[in-house]
């Protein structure tokens, strides 16, 4: 398998990984969210619009994941002062369970080292059971919980994960 993260650079780009983020997360949320806190979710951080005004104005980074020439997914970061915020990590359902993740975690390890960043933390649904046993057997520990109103009478509950590079 040959796999690789070709970072978003353009608008055409832009535009083809709002796509990919629209259908991971009415694929994966479905059994956790409400359809409309999903189609909320993403027009305010997954949309055409939101990723360029993160990539143009505060600092993130997108990543799809290629595999063998196929896009299977796409990875969200921002460097901070000595953490690196892994934002987003998904695979499209049809390619989950092929390893991916796990190599993408090591990517961004080699991240961290590049940029001298002592980890990787993240917040991840309290819900989200699967993707929380991903993160513990990557060595991801809890570090709190934490609740954020983020508008129309929606509120993101999560912990806050770190991995320690």
């Amino acid at each position: 398998m040959d796999i690789m993260w070709k970072k978003v650079e353009n608008e055409g780009e832009i535009k083809e990984l709002a796509g990919i983020a629209n259908e991971v997360w009415h694929q994966h949320f479905a059994t956790i969210l409400s359809p409309e806190q999903i189609d909320y979710m993403v027009d305010k951080f997954q949309s055409e619009r939101a990723m360029t005004n993160q990539i143009k104005e505060d600092g993130y980074e997108y990543y799809f994941i290629v595999a063998d020439g196929v896009k299977v997914g796409y990875t969200g970061i921002k460097r901070e002062q000595d953490m690196l915020f892994l934002s987003k990590l998904y695979i499209l359902k049809r390619y989950r369970g092929n390893g991916y993740a796990s190599k993408t975690f090591s990517f961004l390890k080699q991240e961290c080292k590049k940029s001298g960043l002592k980890g990787i933390y993240l917040t991840v649904n309290r819900y989200n059971d699967s993707t929380i046993a991903i993160y513990k057997k990557t060595g991801f520990q809890t570090i709190r919980t934490q609740v954020t109103d983020i508008g129309n009478g929606f509120v993101m509950d999560d912990y806050v994960m770190e991995l320690m590079a």
